[in-house]
């Protein structure tokens, strides 16, 4: 479920970002009085009613899209891989004499014999 809602978030968010780009900015049509290209793609009148009403329904698509994320999100922090481990049993150590270790005994020399 969650990598689903994740891939339909991001190609919402491409298609968001691309119809953004097609739509003309409040200027653009100043450069076309002054000698520009004043041909269209979309006609006369524009691509506004079709693309406000595409970007506008992407935009809510976004935006639930965008909940939803954080919703689950902030649902599965509750869960912590700790909770599902068993509780560690405790290991008593008895006291054991400390084993000391000797450096080998070097033999003497026998007195010589005069």
């Amino acid at each position: 479920m969650d990598t689903l809602l994740v891939i339909v978030h991001v190609v919402v968010c491409f298609l968001l970002v691309g119809i953004v780009l097609l739509q003309h900015g409040k200027g653009a049509d100043v450069g076309a009085t002054f000698g520009g290209s004043s041909q269209s793609l979309f006609g006369t009148e524009g691509p506004l009613p079709l693309l406000n009403k595409i970007t506008t329904g992407v935009a809510v698509i976004f935006m639930l899209t965008s909940v939803t994320l954080a919703y689950f999100s902030s649902q599965q922090g509750k869960n912590t891989v700790m909770a599902k481990l068993s509780a560690p049993v405790a290991v008593e150590k008895t006291a054991e004499a400390p084993v000391v270790k000797t450096a080998p005994a070097v033999p003497e020399e026998a007195p010589k014999a005069e």
